[in-house]
């Protein structure tokens, strides 16, 4: 064999080849360092003097299905300038792994297409040595996101089982998640802040709900920038609202009322144009049969149609319209909404302005949700962070766990 194979093949470069070994359906290259590599590893000095030889090998990509390894008796030297008596460096591994940087990238390619599982089974490693190449991986390129050139966060927490909550920041612009925190409310966010006072960052607009907590940190730590009150949020407690208002009327109905408000929940809270025929037929008999849930029906739709306006001004016209007639309706939860938007209105207008939304949080939510799904859970917590951080980028990052 020549050196060039070992190159060409396998990434290793300035190494002689001494012979091949099989044994077992493997085959095992057996190398030997160059004159110039026997070297101090610290200083890079040739004065040393040999102490012995550590035996090692070192998997390497496979040739067909044989399992093939590198193997080389690694001088010690002591180096006559610095002093110091170590391994001389290899080039072709990282220390203290069992494998070449060609295995390692062999590896992450296979798991484009394959999940950890079945990586591991295709190449006979265990699943830990898969899943810790994928971890450095995702260490090396995600663990330490660029936060200087942000621009616009999104803000929003995502429930992940056992009563835990995880709190995400997340780059409107490029759809990178920036911080991962540890439960919710302030405590959660608090080291970001930390983290952002560091990068100079200048944050012009964060997009979040109508929390107390995100407003009073955002506040605190952004005083210059704009918050903007997300308006699938705004829906949403709309939707709170209108379900209170459907169970308050189907306990007050009568018994031939109540028949036709069971089960109407979802097609009140489904937006107009969703409905086919027959739905639309059956929420029209449950709004004919009482003025007040039609009410609160048609003003969630308008509602929704506040952010269709074309500029400012005819985004506030719509909205202080929509809180006159919500408080002139007579209807304790549409008078308790106008309420919490009058409490809101700038924040909620801000979006005029900027155009953001926590919309994509809520698909980086879902990401998370599939994520866990495919590996039923994660107990190394880092490693989950840290797809979570490449939830943005192609499948590849994505690896799935199991």
């Amino acid at each position: 064999m020549s050196v060039s194979f070992l190159y060409y093949g396998f990434g290793i470069r300035g190494y002689k080849y001494v012979r091949t070994e099989y044994k077992g359906g493997e085959a095992t290259f057996v190398i030997a360092p160059q004159a110039d590599r026997v070297c101090c590893p610290e200083c890079g000095c040739e004065a040393v003097t040999r102490h012995g030889s550590v035996p090692r090998r070192w998997r390497l990509v496979p040739i067909g299905k044989k399992t093939c390894w590198v193997q080389m008796d690694v001088p010690r030297v002591a180096c006559l300038f610095c002093g110091i008596t170590r391994q001389i460096h290899i080039d072709f591994a990282a220390p203290k792994k069992q494998y070449t940087h060609a295995f390692q990238r062999y590896v992450l390619e296979l798991c484009k297409h394959m999940t950890i599982q079945a990586v591991a089974l295709h190449l006979g490693i265990s699943w830990d040595t898969v899943k810790d190449i994928h971890k450095e991986h995702l260490r090396r390129r995600f663990s330490k996101p660029r936060l200087k050139d942000l621009v616009r966060l999104g803000i929003d927490e995502v429930y992940v089982g056992k009563k835990r909550y995880l709190t995400i920041v997340l780059d409107l612009d490029s759809g990178a998640v920036v911080f991962i925190g540890k439960g919710k409310g302030q405590d959660a966010i608090e080291p970001f802040w930390k983290k952002l006072r560091g990068s100079g960052a200048k944050i012009e607009a964060v997009a979040m709900d109508m929390s107390g907590a995100f407003q009073a940190a955002v506040r605190k730590n952004l005083a210059q920038a704009t918050i903007v009150f997300d308006h699938f949020h705004v829906v949403k407690l709309m939707n709170e609202r209108l379900t209170e208002l459907r169970r308050e009327l189907a306990r007050q109905a009568e018994e031939g009322g109540a028949a036709v408000l069971k089960g109407t929940r979802w097609l009140l809270l489904m937006g107009q144009e969703r409905l086919d025929e027959d739905a639309w037929e059956r929420l029209q008999k449950a709004l004919d049969l009482n003025q007040p849930l039609a009410t609160a029906y048609y003003l969630k739709e308008d509602l929704r149609q506040i952010w269709d306006a074309e500029a400012l001004p005819q985004g506030r016209r719509a909205l202080n319209q929509w809180i006159a007639k919500a408080e002139a309706s007579g209807i304790q939860q549409l008078i308790k909404m106008a309420n919490t938007l009058r409490d809101h209105r700038e924040g909620i207008l801000a979006y005029f302005k900027h155009h953001i939304s926590t919309g994509p949080l809520e698909g980086t939510n879902n990401k998370i949700g599939a994520i866990q799904r495919h590996a039923y859970g994660y107990r190394d917590q880092e490693y989950f962070h840290l797809k979570i951080m490449a939830s943005h980028k192609a499948r590849e990052e994505l690896i799935i766990g199991i």
